[in-house]
């Protein structure tokens, strides 16, 4: 069963696992298993995802339960500003304290048949902040060991990809990223770690309830497998 972090009469948010995917996709065909599913048999009801997550990032994922909330809250989705996500990610490296990245992305096809043609240029704004430092003793580059780093991140926009891309872009890749990061270093972090993941967590969302006037807020605590970090932390 998915755990559920919220709950009401038009909305449901659930902590979904690194590794699950949220519904069918051509470029995933072989998956059998899809949060939809396994929230809609879970539930006994029909369920509407509102936003995505990754395949391999878990962390607070969000569902409308009729037609009507979907319709309303995706458009608050849709809109600028209207929702706030935060994540918690590992990347290769050290990065400065805290920064900015505001880095156009260019709009990437939800279908493998899409054309490979240049498609859309979007503003993509991140904010970043570190929150440990870790030292691997694993030989990386110049280095006797590897460096890496925990970030709080919060996009300020919400592109398709836009964290991976945009840590990729300050040359600090979210580990276990097999499309932006380094293979070699992967594996080599995932054999140390004894976990292969994408070590990136969706951790809070918050947003306008789609009918009544508050806020609402939802947690995502990171789970026991991001404590295996530990051990590797230096002081700041």
């Amino acid at each position: 069963m998915l755990p559920i972090l919220y709950q009401d009469a038009h909305l449901v948010a659930v902590d979904k696992p690194a590794g699950l995917l949220v519904h069918r996709t051509v470029l995933d065909a072989g998956e059998t298993r899809f949060a939809v599913q396994l929230l809609r048999d879970q539930l006994g009801r029909p369920v509407w995802p509102l936003h995505r997550l990754d395949k391999g990032t878990s962390g607070v994922l969000l569902f409308a339960l009729d037609a009507d909330t979907a319709s309303a809250a995706s458009s608050l989705f849709d809109s600028e500003g209207a929702i706030d996500k935060r994540y918690l990610a590992v990347v290769r490296g050290w990065p400065q304290e805290r920064g900015r990245i505001d880095h156009a992305l260019k709009r990437l096809p939800d279908d493998a048949r899409a054309t490979a043609r240049a498609l859309e240029v979007q503003p993509a704004v991140t904010h970043f902040e570190r929150l440990a430092r870790y030292a691997l003793p694993l030989p990386y580059g110049a280095f006797d060991h590897t460096r890496c780093a925990l970030l709080a991140l919060h996009p300020e926009t919400g592109r398709r990809h836009q964290l991976r891309r945009h840590c990729k872009h300050i040359a600090h890749p979210i580990l276990g990223d097999a499309t932006h990061g380094k293979g070699p270093l992967n594996r080599a972090v995932a054999d140390w770690l004894g976990l292969q993941r994408l070590w990136l967590h969706a951790r809070a969302l918050s947003l306008p309830h789609p009918w009544r006037a508050d806020r609402i807020a939802i947690e995502a605590p990171p789970g026991s497998e991001w404590r295996r970090w530990d051990a590797a932390r230096v002081a700041d």
